[in-house]
């Protein structure tokens, strides 16, 4: 973090089909080695699978499911008197969002390629999931929520 001034924060582009800055964000944590368009194909199949599995709205059960995986605490490490403590803290707003679409793509990522063929697969069956308050990315938010309320009698080292 620089010590002379606050950095900006970039404004991301919506994606060009769903007019989503959420989309964009999706895109983007699932991109590798900077394959853009491939990433999108993927995003853009999985949505159009949930699409007609439920017969809804898309992005609706996109930011449903983001809404359930959001964490509201978490715990940071500090430093008091040669003792590492795991404080817990408030998760900010954009933080959230953050860490929220990259467990939902790592729990995507982690399920077994037997059941799925394709990353998109994987992706809709994970949303699918989230949004009912189940899978990968949700038991990752309720395991920082459980450490973060069994170390609850170290939050007077917040800082």
């Amino acid at each position: 973090m620089p010590r002379s001034k606050q950095t900006k924060k970039r404004q991301i582009a919506p994606d060009p089909i769903y007019q989503s800055r959420l989309v964009a964000k999706l895109i983007t944590v699932t991109m590798y080695d900077g394959k853009k368009s491939v990433s999108q194909k993927h995003i853009y199949a999985a949505l159009e699978q949930l699409k007609a599995k439920t017969k809804e709205d898309a992005l609706g059960i996109l930011r449903q499911a983001l809404d359930n995986i959001k964490p509201v605490m978490e715990v940071r490490s500090r430093r008091v008197g040669g003792a590492a403590y795991q404080v817990p803290s408030p998760v900010r707003g954009e933080r959230r969002e953050a860490l929220a679409i990259r467990w939902l793509v790592n729990a995507a990522r982690s399920r077994p390629n037997s059941q799925y063929h394709h990353f998109y697969d994987k992706l809709a069956a994970e949303v699918l999931d989230a949004a009912k308050n189940q899978g990968g990315a949700v038991e990752r938010k309720n395991q920082i929520h459980k450490v973060a309320e069994a170390n609850k009698a170290f939050s007077h080292f917040r800082w």
